[in-house]
């Protein structure tokens, strides 16, 4: 049997997979298990933010699993105040919560919210506004926070009290607040839509939220699972948009391939989870911490965010070159291209046909390479996406 075959007998059929089996991989290279070799422009959805096997991060996670592997949260680890010491002066935020997942850590966002309102308010003040065409995860609750109608099936009954707003719709978020005045505790958003298309908001519409929110004691809730840990040019995409949440959610490339989610608080809402109010077996896993320390070691490197923007204003350049593009949209290293007759899953499959690895998101191309990417790479990848699109 095939490693596919004995794969598919064994494991339940919940994705849709490529008949692509990796191997291995180096730098920005993927290699099967026949030798092919594929440029790599997803980076595993935006987690290998140092592209495969970069050799600081390999000596940091091997180092890591040579003192210890895991201990249990209720003991202390020095790569866990290490690793959340450096966070929080990188971003500015007082605590966090260590997760597993991008899920993980808007479920902490998701109680810490509630648990803020109960505190200070009590009951019925539970309601948590995020917008349409959002995608916060796949849990009961991040699923229900998700403000698309194609993810709400099947698993009824979903988590009540979340209501959704149309995204950039100024008018519309003022009057959700206002009719639900006294009951809403949250508004959670993603400054760039990923899953729903790779569609940034408005400044207008994010100043609002952080404008209105302030007004009536309600935490603003950023999830930065996809756009986070320069992602976007910035550490936190917020920072294009001049605000700064009360909370923020980091996962995929924050350890740079190994699980790990992080909900960051500020002074106002930081010690609102007390002991026993929140856990997570896995959560700041030692080995996690060393791969999320070599992240930040690499993304604090002088320049290195300025490059980041510089490579997404050259792979807007090599788009446009295209004549089947017919507009790019996001920010930094996180794309997604219109295309003018071309389906985009027509598209990604012929290009892993050709030796690239691309994402979609919805009707676009996505790209999320890893934040290392060279330029000769990039061209290597653009050559094969617009032979692909002539």
């Amino acid at each position: 049997m095939t490693t596919i075959e004995r794969f598919n007998e064994h494991v339940m059929p919940s994705y849709g997979r490529y008949e692509l089996v990796l191997d291995k991989g180096e730098n920005r290279t993927a290699v099967d298990e026949n030798g092919r070799e594929y440029i790599d422009f997803g980076s595993g959805i935006g987690v290998n933010s140092l592209g495969y096997c970069d050799e600081k991060w390999v000596k940091a996670v091997c180092d890591q699993a040579h003192k210890f592997q895991h201990t249990s949260n209720y003991y202390y680890t020095k790569v866990q105040a290490d690793f959340s010491e450096r966070l929080c002066s990188i971003t500015g935020y007082s605590k966090m919560f260590f997760g597993n997942s991008g899920a993980e850590a808007n479920e902490c966002a998701i109680k810490l919210a509630r648990k803020y309102s109960f505190d200070k308010y009590g009951k019925g003040r539970s309601i948590i506004i995020t917008l349409k065409n959002s995608f916060h995860g796949r849990t009961l609750a991040t699923l229900s926070a998700t403000g698309q109608d194609v993810f709400h099936n099947y698993f009824f009954p979903f988590v009540g009290d979340f209501v959704n707003v149309e995204a950039n719709d100024t008018k519309g978020l003022i009057s959700a607040l206002d009719q639900y005045k006294d009951k809403v505790c949250a508004v959670m958003f993603e400054c760039i839509q990923g899953e729903g298309g790779v569609i940034p908001l408005d400044e207008d519409f994010v100043k609002t939220i952080a404008e209105g929110s302030a007004k009536r004691d309600i935490l603003t809730i950023c999830d930065e699972v996809q756009t986070g840990v320069g992602r976007t040019g910035k550490f936190l995409a917020c920072e294009h948009y001049g605000i700064r949440p009360d909370v923020v959610t980091l996962a995929k490339g924050l350890a740079g391939g190994v699980p790990i989610g992080v909900c960051l608080a500020n002074e106002k809402c930081c010690d609102v989870l007390t002991a026993g109010t929140h856990g997570s077996t896995f959560g700041g896993n030692p080995i996690s911490c060393a791969g999320g320390n070599a992240v930040l070691d690499r993304i604090s490197e002088e320049g290195f965010l300025d490059e980041v923007t510089k490579k997404a204003e050259y792979f807007r350049k090599k788009l446009a070159e295209i004549p089947e593009v017919s507009g790019v949209d996001g920010k930094g290293l996180m794309l997604g291209i219109r295309l003018k007759t071309a389906k985009a899953s027509e598209v990604c499959k012929a290009c892993l046909d050709n030796g690239l690895l691309i994402l979609t998101a919805k009707e676009k191309l996505r790209f999320l390479p890893p934040l290392t990417i060279t330029y000769e790479e990039i061209d290597k990848g653009m050559k094969i996406l617009a032979d692909i699109l002539k």
